[in-house]
């Protein structure tokens, strides 16, 4: 069985955090912030240990932030150039060279709460964490209490050599980041985001392009019609890098059948003979799966680019259905030719759905558009 993810936080973790800010400060309660902060650790989860030790820091480093802050960065493990926060071991507390890894997330929580009247130290210190981890979500406290000010520090460091902090400046911009308090400014107006995204579009590396789609994409949520435009103009003579970004940055876009992104990747309105479906059996059971193929014959004298989707209509509890989209696959129908596909779609047990008995309907999207659909039975085990 993998390691429960709250454990990236352990009495290790907090002995050595320990450690290193007795070792910049020798007034420092080791003991007691080691109690304090592992209290009951075993039954709180990641966020409400992370929650825990920043209080314990609250409680035991200096009331001076000025001298706080001083201790954190001498306490801090050589800047990081290569790996992402992904790759960074969750034990990563080096008791020589300092801190580093998921130590840095209560750290930088700290920063947020205790250093908000002290901007550019603040700033200054979560840009050298944001190296060591990432501060992604310790900057946006900042943001919501002076958002000009903030984006014009950060906009500073747009070109910084560590691609942390390039990334860490898309990323903690995002507007709706998971895990994150979203930025009701931005998603009201993300034009100062996308300034700083049109910098960072072209970054040599694939980590902060990532980010930069992936804060796109937050945007289109909200503003749609403003993304496929950005989508539109990037697309003019991209490279390989940046056809990846806009596609990724416009993938709930796609998913929804918005008819520009649509176009702007090149998938035009479909010319076809009516697509027929048919289903393997109309009656489907839970842990079971439905089996379906698609004909498809082509009405155009040119080959076209196919996006082809499903949508299953799911039974909800109250009769009525709720649609879920699911990527099929791409394909080029060639002119006047005949194509014909099969899907096998799984109706298994997740978390995330509970599945009814009852009326489903399995549709078909072609470029946006609904092309045919069928309808069949669900059982479960409790009909």
């Amino acid at each position: 069985m993998p390691e429960p993810f709250k454990n990236v936080f352990t009495i290790h973790v907090i002995k050595n955090m320990a450690e290193h800010f007795q070792r910049h400060w020798q007034d420092f309660d080791k003991t007691g912030f080691v109690a304090v902060a592992s209290n009951q650790l075993e039954s709180l989860e990641l966020k409400a240990r992370s929650r825990q030790i920043t209080e314990a820091m609250s409680h035991f480093l200096p009331d001076d932030f000025e001298q706080a802050g001083q201790i954190l960065l001498a306490s801090l493990a050589p800047e990081s150039k290569e790996e992402s926060p992904e790759s960074i071991d969750a034990n990563t507390v080096e008791s020589d060279n300092g801190l580093a890894g998921w130590a840095i997330m209560p750290m930088g929580d700290y920063v947020g709460i205790q250093g908000i009247a002290h901007h550019a130290f603040s700033m200054s210190i979560l840009k050298a964490m944001t190296s060591r981890f990432t501060s992604e979500f310790s900057v946006r406290p900042f943001i919501l209490a002076a958002p000009e000010q903030t984006l014009k520090t950060l906009s500073t460091w747009i070109e910084d050599e560590n691609h942390h902090v390039r990334r860490w400046i898309s990323e903690g911009t995002r507007p709706r980041l998971p895990w994150g308090t979203q930025l009701p400014c931005f998603i009201q107006n993300p034009a100062p985001v996308i300034e700083l995204l049109e910098v960072l579009k072209d970054d040599p590396e694939e980590y902060v392009r990532r980010s930069v789609a992936n804060n796109l994409n937050d945007i289109a949520k909200d503003h749609p019609d403003l993304v496929a435009d950005i989508a539109e103009k990037w697309l003019v003579g991209a490279d390989t890098n940046r056809q990846r970004l806009v596609r990724h940055a416009c993938r709930t876009l796609l998913k929804q059948g918005n008819q520009k992104v649509l176009k702007a990747f090149g998938y035009d309105t479909p010319k076809l003979e009516i697509g027929a479906l048919s289903l393997l059996s109309d009656e489907v059971r839970l842990h079971g799966e439905l089996l379906f193929t698609l004909d498809l014959t082509s009405a155009s004298d040119q080959d076209q680019t196919l996006m082809i989707d499903y949508v299953i209509h799911h039974q909800k509890k109250n009769g009525a259905t709720s649609p879920k989209v699911f990527k099929w696959k791409k394909v080029t129908l060639p002119a006047k030719q005949f194509m014909s596909m099969t899907k096998k779609h799984p109706f298994k047990a997740i978390t995330t759905r509970v599945y009814y008995a009852g009326a489903h309907e399995v549709e078909v999207l072609i470029n946006g558009q609904s092309i045919t659909k069928k309808r069949f039975h669900l059982s479960t085990n409790e009909e």
